[in-house]
């Protein structure tokens, strides 16, 4: 998206879920067109585009959605909820799979915006170093799994890729945090940042699209024990196990995850 979008003038901005919006339509479309992309950013699970007037457009696909790039002159997605079109007659298009979140907000503002205010840092962020983390870590008794969750302390991680993350930790999801050593700290930073480059790198799910259309390459196989019910373990070849850690689903070996 800096690549593609940054600098560029916004000329027409269309609009068929207003829901997403957290203004009304009229208003986001007056304090949008004729504004410049200075900036774009991500946090977590936002996107942060700075717009010339010093307000900022705030994207958030929810469950999931496509994003998608379009060049001057080429066929748009058939099914798309928000369009935002520049001056050279390039693009972009959302289209939500369930809902999503396309916010308006000022430069004063953002550091009140109830959605983002609080959100923590990305383990890919620069700041995100180990010893950051450990201080986020120190004196916190919530499992380890609800802990990693949590976007106001750990900002982008999902249920998704916490399997394998834990996996690689060797790791139980309800471990307590502080029961952990110093070792199994140090397991679990490296493993964060190792499953999420990788899947980066893979260009995200097999059922995701990035901002170019092309869909990426993190298939079902790619995992460890995510979603692999029943499957050998690839450390121990123990028959995978699905567990309810709380309010989501959990894929562990039993044996090389312990519970204590």
């Amino acid at each position: 998206m800096r690549r593609e979008v940054r600098e560029k003038e916004i000329a027409v901005v269309e609009v068929f879920q207003p829901k997403n919006l957290n203004v009304l339509v009229e208003e986001f479309i007056r304090k949008t067109v004729g504004q410049k992309i200075v900036s774009v950013k991500a946090r977590g699970k936002w996107l942060f585009l700075e717009l010339s007037a010093g307000i900022f457009l705030l994207i958030n696909l929810g469950m999931g959605g496509d994003l998608l790039y379009f060049r001057s002159g080429r066929e748009l997605p058939e099914t798309f909820k928000f369009k935002l079109g520049f001056t050279d007659g390039s693009g972009f298009t959302i289209n939500f799979w369930w809902f999503g979140y396309i916010h308006l907000v000022d430069g004063t503002g953002i550091k009140d915006h109830k959605m983002t205010k609080g959100l923590g840092l990305s383990p890919l962020d620069d700041g995100f170093t180990s010893e950051y983390f450990r201080g986020l870590l120190k004196g916190r008794t919530a499992q380890v799994k609800s802990f990693l969750l949590n976007q106001r302390r750990v900002a982008g991680i999902g249920n998704v890729y916490v399997q394998d993350i834990l996996f690689k930790a060797g790791l139980h999801p309800s471990r307590k945090i502080n029961t952990l050593t110093d070792g199994e700290v140090a397991g679990l930073y490296t493993s964060m940042r190792e499953v999420l480059n990788r899947s980066i790198g893979m260009g995200g799910l097999a059922y995701e699209r990035d901002f170019y259309g092309k869909k990426g390459g993190f298939s079902g196989d790619e995992f460890l024990v995510g979603y692999k019910t029943g499957e050998p373990c690839p450390t121990c070849s123990t028959p995978i196990e699905k567990i309810r850690t709380g309010s989501t689903a959990s894929y562990i070996c039993p044996k090389c995850q312990k519970a204590s």
